[in-house]
């Protein structure tokens, strides 16, 4: 057969709405990695002409681990309408959440197409089929189906390490969500493209990072690896960067970073509550 069954399959599903859509769609998925070297080679560029809309097309929302932990246990399907305070974009402003333990950990296409990637590399969590599918049919060998309890271990590992977990949508998956990144601010294209560039690319979790200065031993270390540059060397939080991810909180020694909802940064993306 010339096309494989997941093609066919998200064809049917999705293809035949917006076949443009799905054949920008195809690409990216088939050849992710190559997708985003190119990316990466023209993100200066795109940020001087276009990076409002480059943002608008692809884009992701920050998540703590315990709202990540909260998708990837979803046990049915549901979908999320009108959600313009939660992900403030023109596009994926409604969520399908099809098969939500349907899981595929995947090679993460940001570290394969970085100059020096870090590792471990299979850190994207793909939710839902038929992106599972097509992930395991077309990347063999970059691909594996996983429990929630994998899941969530990942998580928790990325956590520990002090990548990001962000949700991501792109328009050319149709306007809806279909993968939890785990990202690490040296590889990540997304961290890239925000923090050294300027687009927008990610919207705020919906909490705010606090230190507690009578507990602080002034180490440096959140300072370090903060992914948005969001801790000025006085251990104040610059608020306007802060994202609200927790990366600070989850290295913190004496536990003096927590994170507290903060109105100013959205509605959590918090699929039990809305």
């Amino acid at each position: 057969m010339f096309f494989k069954k997941s093609t066919i399959q998200a064809f049917k599903e999705h293809g035949a709405k917006n076949f443009k859509s799905f054949i920008h769609m195809y690409v990216y998925a088939r050849w992710t990695d190559k997708y985003l070297a190119v990316a990466r080679r023209f993100l200066p560029r795109m940020a001087q002409k276009n990076g409002k809309k480059v943002a608008d097309g692809y884009h992701a929302k920050v998540l703590t681990t315990q709202l990540a932990k909260k998708i990837v246990t979803l046990n049915k399907e549901i979908p999320l309408k009108d959600l313009e305070q939660i992900i403030p974009y023109p596009v994926a402003r409604n969520i399908v959440l099809t098969n939500p333990l349907d899981i595929v950990a995947m090679e993460c296409p940001c570290r394969a197409s970085a100059p020096n990637p870090c590792s471990p590399s299979m850190v994207c969590m793909v939710i839902g089929k038929p992106f599972t599918d097509f992930v395991l049919e077309h990347k063999p060998d970059k691909a594996k189906r996983i429990t929630q309890e994998e899941a969530l271990d990942l998580l928790e590992i990325a956590h520990k390490n002090g990548w990001v977990h962000s949700a991501y949508f792109k328009n050319v998956c149709l306007d809806r969500f279909y993968v939890i990144c785990n990202c690490c601010k040296c590889c990540c294209l997304g961290l890239e493209a925000m923090v050294k560039h300027g687009i927008p690319m990610l919207a705020p979790s919906g909490f705010s990072a606090r230190i507690d200065k009578d507990i602080c031993l002034r180490c440096g270390l959140c300072v370090k690896i903060c992914p948005f540059n969001a801790i000025a060397s006085s251990w104040e939080i610059i608020q306007d960067k802060c994202m609200g991810c927790g990366v600070c909180a989850a290295v913190c020694r004496p536990e003096a970073i927590s994170l507290k909802r903060d109105e100013l940064k959205g509605i959590p993306l918090d699929v039990e509550a809305i």
